[in-house]
């Protein structure tokens, strides 16, 4: 299971998301980006940054 705490790419989002992979983790985070946060262009540079914080969690 992999999880990802967007407040650790993003300051203050409590968001927090967990997927069995972690393609699917990153189209849920990318989906959050565009809603919550206005994101529109997911650059090379923040996806390296929200893989740097994608843990492995048992459950």
């Amino acid at each position: 299971m992999k999880q990802f705490a967007c407040g650790s790419v993003i300051p203050g989002c409590q968001a927090v998301f967990l997927a069995e992979e972690e393609d699917e983790l990153l189209r849920e985070i990318a989906a959050h980006a565009r809603d919550d946060h206005g994101i529109d262009e997911i650059t090379p540079d923040l996806v390296a940054s929200v893989r740097e914080h994608i843990a492995n969690v048992s459950g």
